[in-house]
């Protein structure tokens, strides 16, 4: 009996230990767990470097490419410029968007708005917010991207940085450029297809090239375009109608910027019915199609990027 009570009190104690160890490394665990998510770390940026501590959880976010960004990475902004187009945010995020607020737009900001939601990070853009840049730093510590152009993923890597998820944000540019592989594979010589965008906005029409936001996502896949269009920059803008010809391609994709007036959708229509267009061969050929403008070129951001790859399977592959 005195050999199986020993035994009894020795198993216990040894369990006591056991638990004892495992809760101290759990301690351990924890400590140091929270002490990455506390650690102070910089970020260099168009307007310098800003220190950042801990992992931010308030959020404002001042560019729509800014607001797809963050909402890949699991990151809700607490405020967020408006959309371009959409009441107020795009179709395509607003079930994301429900409780953010507005803080004005990309080129209107409301200062106010912002501080009012105490963030502990801002982040924007050098080219639309240099000259509030040192009101929103006394906020909270703000990082700013040097500009906005068609290669997105460079302003996002920035925005990764900031959030102090550079894991997560590795994983979804992976995602994406695994996505730009298996859909290039897929396409196979419908690649060698030229293609031709135009966009038409209120009073202007405009021919895009290859450093847009959707030139360069064409451009990722490997697709032809027309040789005047086959060119590194944005857009040729203003457009006359004696520029149709140079329109012409295989397929051509048109988006609108349409406000709510009216005006583009009206602009649109009069130059897809024009004769000179009419007469393209793009149009002959029945390969003239509209597609939304915030996912081809307004919104600027991954959430847009996949949606527009979406729309090439489905133009290219399902028809």
């Amino acid at each position: 009996m005195k050999l199986k009570s020993t035994i009894s009190l020795l198993l216990i104690a040894s369990l006591l230990l056991l638990a004892a160890c495992g809760n101290k490394d759990e301690k351990e665990d924890a400590t140091e767990e929270e002490g990455t998510k506390n650690e102070a770390y910089t970020v260099e940026h168009a307007m310098g470097t800003t220190e950042i501590e801990g992992t931010p959880e308030k959020v404002v976010i001042l560019t729509n490419e800014g607001t797809e960004a963050l909402l890949s990475m699991g990151v809700t902004p607490v405020g967020a410029v408006q959309s371009w187009t959409g009441d107020p945010w795009y179709d395509h995020i607003s079930d994301k968007m429900k409780d953010v607020e507005v803080v004005g737009t990309e080129s209107e900001l409301n200062i106010e708005a912002i501080a009012k939601l105490q963030p502990d990070l801002i982040i924007g853009t050098k080219l639309r917010q240099e000259e509030q840049y040192n009101q929103l730093k006394e906020i909270a510590p703000t990082v700013m991207s040097e500009t906005l152009k068609g290669n997105w993923k460079e302003n996002f890597e920035l925005y990764a940085k900031a959030l102090n998820k550079e894991e997560k944000g590795q994983e979804v540019l992976a995602d994406y450029d695994q996505r730009i592989e298996d859909l290039k594979g897929q396409l196979g010589d419908k690649l060698n297809q030229e293609i031709s965008m135009v966009r038409f906005l209120a009073g202007d029409v405009r021919i895009y090239h290859k450093d847009s936001f959707s030139g360069v996502i064409l451009d990722q896949l490997g697709f032809k375009r027309p040789e005047g269009q086959d060119v590194d920059d944005f857009a040729e803008k203003g457009v006359t109608k004696e520029r149709i010809p140079a329109m012409d391609g295989d397929t051509l994709f048109y988006f609108t910027y349409e406000t709510g007036d009216g005006e583009a959708n009206k602009l649109a229509e009069e130059w897809i019915n024009d004769p000179l267009f009419q007469n393209l061969e793009v149009a002959k050929s029945g390969n003239v199609h509209e597609v939304s403008d915030a996912i081809w070129n307004t919104a600027g951001g991954v959430i847009a990027a996949n949606e527009m790859l979406d729309d090439i399977e489905k133009y290219f592959l399902e028809q």
